[in-house]
């Protein structure tokens, strides 16, 4: 995720062109913060869930869901080798779990407050009606099936697809899973019993919370898989410096 890019004052743009080897500030501060964070916390919170996912492979809807019930799905058990701790060892888990949901829900939360005011959210993930056309969409799908992720005279804008898939996963997957995990905590929910009619009852929140984890996997995979066939090193570079350089093709074609 990429805020406002700012050129680099030794290599300023002639008439609206990109100079070859000009360097962007891609990402600040906050959002590399917010990313490696994310790194760490989501790989053991998955390997967590996957640990109590184990104990009760059966997901339901509705207030209960006990062995007798009837369940939509049975996830597959999962080997030791994706699981957190790597033996089955269900206390251990879900301590780990909650943890890391506190430095997600939390890390969520300063994201979003530091977004809000360096206008990250409006400059870059701001979803404009003509970017939805039929038109508009089919050309940005041929693009990527080309692997042209940048727009040469802008390579640093978000296409319509980020935009799209940052906002369903910002606003909607990590919230659907932290109101879903929420309403797993007897905890919780005795001081906010809402949060049970709002998943639609316990059994409901861990099916929520699965579908919504597994979405989460899913964005994930294709992010990665995209930033290699964007040029690995390049993009994890700048989610480290903060800086990006423009390849030398995107400046031709801007010129």
């Amino acid at each position: 995720m990429t805020d406002a890019p700012q050129p680099a004052p030794a290599q300023p743009a002639a008439f609206g062109a990109v100079p070859p080897a000009t360097r962007v500030y891609r990402h600040r501060l906050a959002t590399r913060i917010w990313h490696w964070v994310n790194a760490v916390t989501i790989v053991i919170m998955i390997g967590s869930g996957l640990t109590i996912l184990n104990a009760h492979p059966h997901l339901y809807w509705g207030e209960y869901g006990a062995n007798w019930d009837h369940p939509w799905f049975n996830p597959p058990h999962m080997p030791s080798y994706l699981t957190i701790p790597a033996g089955y060892n269900l206390a251990i888990a879900r301590r780990w779990h909650l943890l890391f949901a506190l430095v997600f829900g939390f890390g969520l939360l300063a994201f979003m407050v530091a977004s809000l005011i360096n206008r990250h959210f409006q400059k870059d993930l701001r979803i404009r009606l003509r970017e939805l056309a039929p038109a508009y969409l089919w050309h940005d799908f041929k693009e990527h099936l080309a692997l042209r992720f940048h727009d040469p005279k802008h390579p640093t804008a978000f296409n319509i697809f980020q935009k799209l898939s940052y906002a369903l996963t910002i606003f909607g997957l990590i919230p659907t899973m932290i109101v879903s995990g929420l309403a797993l905590s007897p905890a919780m929910t005795a001081a906010w019993p809402w949060l049970l009619a709002v998943v639609g009852g316990r059994a409901s929140a861990r099916s929520v919370h699965f579908i919504a984890a597994s979405g989460l996997v899913v964005f994930i995979i294709v992010h990665l898989v995209l930033v290699i066939l964007a040029g690995a090193w390049p993009e994890v570079k700048s989610m480290v410096t903060g800086w990006w350089r423009v390849p030398d093709d995107h400046a031709e074609e801007a010129a």
